[in-house]
């Protein structure tokens, strides 16, 4: 983590917010990061996608079926980009992202029941169902991301309809023209 000054700096030289929205699989962020980067210019970055095509990882999880992140790559390919601004995160963490990379942290979360409908037709491992959920059931996410990041950036939304889809793009939208 770097500390205050660090991240006012950052803020200060970019000329576009950056934003993250994080929460567990099957929340709807890359749904929403791609509907908020058409409405605002923003450029949206799945760290998944890019941890595949960049092999930013350290080999596969046969077990949880997923990536096993090398957070040094991860940091290292993005800091550029992200010291620029003008980008929307999209990522199921955020404790790896220093500090001063973003201006608004938004937790997606989601009703357990819709959650292990949208996990199940993804095809998840019952184990992988499991795990998800009780992540969502225990704020894991929003835990992390207000252990790493200050009070005022990090805003908890409701993902569980479209409506809800559609007044969180209209709330980014709102956030991003007063940033400017």
């Amino acid at each position: 983590m770097s500390n205050s000054s660090d991240s006012e700096q950052g803020t200060q030289e970019r000329k576009k917010p950056n934003i993250l929205i994080t929460g567990t699989p099957g929340t709807g962020k890359t749904t929403l990061s791609q509907l908020a980067s058409e409405s605002t210019d923003l450029f949206h970055i799945n760290v998944g996608e890019l941890v595949k095509e960049k092999s930013l990882h350290q080999g596969f999880d046969h077990e949880f079926q997923s990536w096993i992140l090398d957070d040094d790559k991860l940091v290292d390919e993005l800091e550029e980009t992200l010291s620029n601004g003008g980008n929307i995160v999209d990522f199921h963490s955020c404790e790896v992202f220093p500090e001063r990379w973003f201006d608004l942290v938004l937790v997606l979360r989601t009703d357990n029941t819709i959650l292990f409908d949208r996990l199940k037709d993804r095809g998840y491992s019952q184990k992988k169902i499991t795990e998800n959920i009780d992540s969502e059931i225990f704020q894991v996410i929003l835990e992390e991301a207000r252990e790493s990041y200050p009070a005022e950036i990090v805003v908890e939304l409701r993902s569980n309809t479209i409506e809800d889809m559609q007044s969180n793009v209209t709330r980014i939208e709102e956030w991003v023209e007063a940033w400017n």
